[in-house]
């Protein structure tokens, strides 16, 4: 089977294959929140809801129908990552500050920027809230 090299929604530069498949297919756990976060976009950018779900801490995630239809009004145009705090393998929190281009339906495109809070949760990075 041929695969095809697309560019990662994330922004990374690398293939999507390379980048946040892993994640969102469940062959890879993402190491660091940065790489939650980059492939959470990922997953919102492709309408993955079950990955976006699953990688929410369960004391503050929706619920899913809720996140199914919120998610299929909203194009994600581009992410930059701008600040990452803590975070990394061996940490059991971290904050990742970006800046998201999206566009709802039926509106004009508009930008996110959030300083998202993930933390360990059962061993793996998880999103729990934003600032």
């Amino acid at each position: 089977m041929k695969t095809i090299k697309t560019p990662c929604p994330c922004g990374s530069g690398k293939h999507f294959d390379a980048c946040c498949e892993p994640y969102l297919s469940g062959a890879q756990v993402a190491p660091t929140a940065e790489k939650l976060m980059r492939s959470r976009y990922s997953a919102y950018s492709l309408s993955d809801s079950a990955y976006v779900f699953r990688t929410w801490h369960p004391d503050t995630r929706p619920q899913l129908s809720d996140l199914q239809q919120n998610m299929s009004q909203i194009k994600w145009r581009g992410l930059r990552v701008l600040n990452t705090r803590l975070g990394q393998a061996k940490d059991s929190e971290g904050w990742v500050s970006f800046q998201a281009r999206y566009k709802p339906e039926n509106k004009p495109a508009e930008k996110l920027k959030e300083n998202s809070y993930f933390q360990r949760f059962e061993g793996l990075w998880v999103y729990v809230d934003s600032a």
